[in-house]
């Protein structure tokens, strides 16, 4: 009997060092060289807007000077059926236009949670409809948006949602019937796109995301501001992010990774434009940039999506300060 019980724990333990290791080690969805990571920016047009910036011209500058070949764009339910059954899309065509003269690859993000507060966009006249009734509205306007872009030869993939496990913005609950839903008339209408699907980096498993979705996207954060603690900085070393990646992987081997946000701006108590540099430079300096652009290369998942273009290019353009620019696009562009 001790004998059995010997050797049973002596198996657990093992089977507990194979599985530490197994976590520990560089995931397959990792390149073996950080210098093949693909480097590429998340743009909105309405951030870029709200920052008092001409978001035509922020948007050539990314295509023309940091010469970037893969962007996500985020859609925004307001910008193209601003009133119900009416559809404008000329804001969308341009983008993808310019990037397709230039062969840049184009990640649209489709549905009601896309990038930028408050996560939840809805046009007005849909503000007031019952949680139901949105939804359907939605699930009517996306054959509507794929019909219209599948075809476009430098469209890279679809993204449904955005971080739509995270319990973050001013949304409604997470209804994963409605979510799995879009994502099956997505696929069902253009087969041949990957179809992306995005998790925290920090506060999520990412296994209900990833099992989804064609290519899991990661939100890489390192510092943020969240009341009453204030600053935060997250203790969490890149081999965090290789345990998560297993951890899917145990699930779903060779599931492709991506970085799909990497904080490349500040996160304070207010919006970037209404903080001083001081402000901003407790979240993010040039020295943090640097260092978090060191820490995706560690983890070293093959694409990265920097989060904080718009901000850049507004202290380019209205601060005088084009070091994070410069910095950036040699890091694109090498």
């Amino acid at each position: 009997m001790i004998r059995k019980f010997l050797k049973l724990v002596l198996l657990s333990i093992c089977a507990l060092l194979l599985l530490l290791l197994f976590l520990r080690r560089k995931p397959s969805s990792a390149v073996k060289n950080s210098e093949d990571i693909r480097w590429g920016v998340v743009f909105s047009k309405k951030f870029s807007s709200e920052m008092g910036l001409n978001w035509q011209e922020n948007y050539l500058a990314i295509l023309d000077d940091l010469n970037v070949k893969i962007i996500r764009i985020p859609m925004y339910w307001q910008d193209v059926e601003p009133q119900k059954d009416e559809y404008i899309f000329d804001d969308y065509d341009w983008m993808i236009n310019e990037a397709k003269e230039r062969s840049v690859g184009v990640t649209f993000v489709i549905g009601r949670k896309v990038s930028r507060w408050p996560e939840c966009h809805v046009p007005e006249w849909a503000s007031d409809f019952s949680e139901d009734n949105q939804q359907a509205e939605v699930l009517e306007l996306l054959p509507i948006i794929v019909e219209r872009y599948k075809d476009s030869e430098n469209l890279k993939a679809w993204q449904v949602e955005n971080e739509p496990f995270l319990d973050f913005g001013i949304c409604p609950s997470l209804d994963v019937d409605f979510l799995d839903s879009e994502i099956d008339i997505v696929r069902t209408l253009d087969p041949e796109r990957s179809i992306v699907v995005t998790d925290s980096g920090e506060l999520s498993t990412w296994v209900r995301a990833a099992k989804r979705a064609d290519i899991f996207g990661t939100t890489m954060y390192r510092t943020v501001y969240t009341e009453p603690l204030g600053y935060v900085r997250y203790p969490l070393t890149p081999n965090f992010f290789w345990k998560k990646a297993n951890i899917v992987h145990f699930f779903d081997p060779g599931k492709s990774m991506i970085v799909s946000e990497l904080q490349a701006e500040p996160w304070g108590p207010q919006a970037i434009y209404d903080m001083d540099k001081e402000e901003q430079d407790k979240s993010m300096s040039i020295k943090q940039f640097e260092e978090i652009i060191e820490y995706a290369e560690e983890v070293s998942f093959p694409e990265v999506y920097f989060w904080g273009v718009e901000w850049w290019y507004w202290l380019k353009e209205t601060q005088g300060r084009g070091e994070f620019w410069e910095y950036a696009k040699a890091r694109i562009s090498r």
